[in-house]
């Protein structure tokens, strides 16, 4: 990070005296996605990928304790001290969105906070790829975003969401923990429920999706065999249901689905995922050469080979499917996306290398050696 971009990190106000609402604007001045406030070490953002320090002093358990508290209501500062986690989202006018997360850590406070754009980026802005938007034309099925937390799986959503609501005339629902990107009714109704606040608890909420006529629905994360589970069901009386993974790879995804269930329900968890299964995007942000991050996915779509290898379990067959007849179906690896951002001159041949998830195949691509 160049010096001029870290002399943005300076606040004037002494540690004692600092506002935490000056932190969310310094944050929201370098570009920061996170803030980070920990015992024992000055704030810190993640810029670009990387940790960059505030210039001020080391936070004590009471300067944290202050700082986070701020933005606490009373019910919400009861729940951090009863349950020592706590997860909500909020907004400051004028500045942006926020997504926190407050915890204790050596038996101290701690937060993250990450920033939510206010507007929400459209499928050109992001560079998806035209078969994402395609996928997003199904009437009906399961469509899941995975990757690791940070790589944007909730930005894609959100501009998926957001041309649905454009285009289409229909009933969204999200069941989200929390609510980060806020959606206006367009051509669609929009009904956003927050967890802790609209609804007690995420398989409450979902248990009850069904009976709240939607068309369209968004499960923030599918977290466990019941929220999975109520995933594919709704997908299978007839509505298009979006989700995400913290999965690195499409074929990782459907073997991590599968698997949540007992063995002796896995069959039938199979075939009917073979069924409602319209597609994965699993995506990664790349550290970008200058600066910033570069989005890579991979896309599955599926096609009847691969749902039959779905239904006769044979998932290590379906990453060689991928790459077949890829003029048709669009299909495309995380190893061909990153090379394309390699060939672009984005990243480096070391990025390259570091984020693939095939890198014995990545170095035959790049013709590397033993």
């Amino acid at each position: 990070m160049s010096d001029a971009t870290r002399t943005k990190t300076h606040v004037s106000e002494g540690i004692g005296n600092l506002q935490i609402q000056q932190l969310f604007k310094v944050m929201v001045d370098n570009g920061a996605s996170d803030l980070h406030l920990s015992v024992g070490t000055q704030p810190a953002m993640r810029v670009s990928g990387g940790i960059v320090r505030v210039k001020v002093g080391k936070l004590t358990a009471d300067d944290a304790k202050r700082l986070v508290y701020q933005i606490l209501t009373e019910a919400q500062k009861s729940d951090l001290e009863k349950n020592l986690e706590l997860d909500f989202s909020f907004g400051i006018k004028g500045l942006a969105r926020f997504r926190a997360n407050c915890f204790y850590s050596k038996g101290n406070i701690s937060a993250v906070f990450r920033q939510i754009p206010t507007q929400i980026p459209d499928f050109d802005s992001l560079g998806l790829p035209k078969i994402l938007m395609e996928l997003t034309d199904r009437s009906n099925g399961l469509i899941l975003v995975t990757g690791p937390t940070g790589s944007g799986k909730s930005t894609t959503l959100a501009s998926i969401i957001d041309r649905l609501n454009t285009t289409e005339s229909a009933h969204i629902i999200t069941l989200e923990d929390p609510i980060e990107f806020v959606h206006p009714h367009k051509s669609c109704v929009v009904s956003q429920r927050e967890v802790g606040a609209d609804t007690l608890h995420f398989e409450n909420g979902i248990r009850s999706l069904l009976r709240q006529d939607p068309d369209i629905v968004l499960v923030g994360e599918l977290r466990d065999i019941e929220t999975i589970e109520a995933s594919l069901e709704i997908a299978e009386t007839g509505h298009l249901v979006f989700g995400t993974l913290h999965t690195n790879s499409t074929v990782q995804t459907i073997s991590r689905i599968v698997n949540v269930f007992p063995g002796d329900q896995q069959d039938k968890i199979r075939i009917l995922l073979s069924f409602v299964l319209q597609g994965i995007a699993a995506q990664q942000l790349l550290p970008k050469i200058g600066g910033g991050r570069v989005l890579c996915q991979e896309i599955l779509v599926m096609t009847p080979a691969i749902r039959n290898l779905i239904r006769e379990d044979k998932l290590h067959q379906v990453y060689s499917q991928m790459q077949i007849n890829q003029e048709k179906t669009s299909m495309v690896t995380m190893n061909q996306s990153i090379k394309k951002a390699l060939d672009g001159g984005l990243i480096t041949k070391e990025t390259a290398m570091s984020y693939s998830n095939n890198p014995e195949e990545m170095k035959k691509i790049l013709g590397i050696s033993e």
